[in-house]
């Protein structure tokens, strides 16, 4: 069963407290959304292996630490996955970014895929998947499934906020990936809408109704 984090750093939760305020307007929010998705990247990549160098100092040659050429790919889930790309991009700037774009059929309720474009080396890289809620766990589960099918052997999957039911589902269906998020609701209303939540996250971040 993958593992489910749930990052209380105090920069987190103070800037999260904001982005579910009612009253914070698109381009506030947009801003918090990608402060917190930096901050996220930081806590997500804690365990990137380290191989060591030598670099000269003004002073002295010194023995020093770099990343050991893990290579990183980030899969927004579009369209909201996309808000939070860029501030993950400030601390991982040399990481290759794919897009997933799904929805699900008003008659089957299979999804369908509507875009998909991931980098040639998917199954040598280290996938975060990214995608600010989860709350039924549809969108998730459905693009983990695209990229293991495509060959991605490592898998993370990274939320703003996400509901029970949502975590239950991707844990069930891929017990290989790990959920990294700012927040565990409570539940799903009966819309299927994350409560307390933040209300709809492309919605918020592109300022559309």
């Amino acid at each position: 069963m993958g593992n489910v984090f749930v990052f209380d750093h105090p920069l987190i939760q103070h800037k999260l407290t904001h982005i579910r305020d009612k009253n914070t307007g698109t381009k506030e929010f947009r801003e918090l959304v990608d402060e917190v998705a930096m901050l996220m990247a930081f806590e997500i990549t804690r365990d990137l292996p380290l191989q060591e160098t030598e670099v000269e100092t003004p002073v002295t040659k010194a023995k020093a630490k770099v990343l050991a050429g893990k290579k990183i790919g980030l899969v927004p889930i579009l369209r909201a996955g996309l808000g939070m790309v860029d501030g993950m991009r400030k601390l991982i700037p040399a990481a290759k970014v794919g897009h997933v774009g799904l929805y699900r059929d008003p008659e089957t309720l299979k999804p369908v895929e509507y875009y998909i474009k991931l980098p040639s080396d998917i199954e040598e890289r280290e996938l975060i998947v990214i995608d600010p809620m989860l709350a039924t766990g549809g969108s998730a589960n459905d693009a983990i499934h695209s990229l293991k099918k495509r060959g991605a052997k490592h898998i993370r999957l990274m939320c703003l906020i996400a509901a029970p039911e949502g975590v239950e589902l991707v844990q069930k269906e891929h017990p290989d990936v790990d959920i990294y998020l700012a927040a565990l609701d409570e539940k799903l209303d009966e819309r299927g809408y994350i409560v307390p939540g933040l209300g709809d996250a492309g919605d918020r971040l592109f300022g559309t109704k």
